[in-house]
C-alpha cells in the first residue's frame, strides 16, 4: 500500500513503538480540532464557556465512559480547540491498575498490532471522534448555518492524538494539575490561535 501512495498520505504515528495501548494503564491524551480551529467556546476570566458545539463535544466524551466499562476517567478539561484528559484502562485482564504503582504498565513486545484493537484507548478516540462529528453535522443540518459539514476534506478533529504513559503517583498527580489549571493559562497555551 506505501508503494501505491508513495507515502504521500501517511501519518507518523507518535504512539509508542511496541506498546501494547488496550494494556492496563494510565494515558494522559489530548485531542485537537484541525487547524486549531476554536469550535467549542471560548475562555472568559479563567473559565471555559461551552457554545453548542462544545456541549456536544462534552456530552459525548462522558458518554464514552458510560458505554466502555473498561475505561475510567481521572480528569478532563474541555478548551475551545482541543481537550486534555487521564484516561484508565483497568481490569481488562483480571487485574486492578492504580496510579499508586510505580512501575507503570507493561509493554507487550511480542504482539505487532496491525489494526485497531478492541477496548484500547485509539479505539475510544475513533469512536469519541465518530459520535462528535456526526453530531455535529446533525446540528449543522437543523441550525442552517451556511457552512460545510465535517468530512475528511473538512475535518474537524487532527488526524492524530497526543498521549503519554503516566508511571507514577506524582507524575498523574502534577498531569491532573496541569488539566485542572488549564484554563488559567489560556493565554500562554501552545494550542492557542489568534
Amino acid at each position: 500500500m506505501e508503494s501505491v501512495f508513495q507515502n504521500k498520505y501517511k501519518i507518523a504515528s507518535n504512539r509508542l513503538c511496541g506498546w501494547n495501548y488496550a494494556s492496563d494503564g494510565h494515558y494522559f491524551i489530548t485531542i485537537v480540532t484541525a487547524n486549531r480551529e476554536n469550535h467549542f467556546g471560548k475562555i472568559m476570566d479563567d473559565k471555559m464557556i461551552m457554545n453548542d458545539w462544545g456541549q456536544i463535544v462534552y456530552d459525548e466524551f462522558f458518554k464514552s465512559f458510560e458505554m466502555r466499562q473498561e475505561l475510567y476517567l481521572g480528569g478532563f478539561v474541555l478548551m475551545p480547540n482541543h481537550i486534555h484528559a487521564i484516561v484508565s484502562i483497568v481490569e481488562t485482564h483480571g487485574r486492578a491498575s492504580s496510579p499508586k504503582s510505580n512501575d507503570g504498565p507493561k509493554s507487550n513486545n511480542t504482539t505487532k498490532q496491525l489494526i485497531r484493537q478492541p477496548q484500547s484507548i485509539s479505539s475510544f478516540i475513533a469512536g469519541f471522534k465518530s459520535a462528535t462529528i456526526k453530531h455535529i453535522d446533525d446540528w449543522i443540518d437543523i441550525n442552517n448555518p451556511n457552512m460545510p459539514k465535517f468530512n475528511r476534506r473538512n475535518p474537524l478533529w487532527q488526524p492524530n492524538y497526543y498521549d503519554h504513559i503516566i508511571r507514577s503517583e506524582k507524575e498523574y498527580m502534577q498531569i491532573s494539575g496541569y488539566i485542572v489549571d488549564n484554563p488559567l493559562h489560556w493565554e500562554k497555551d501552545r494550542n492557542k490561535t489568534m
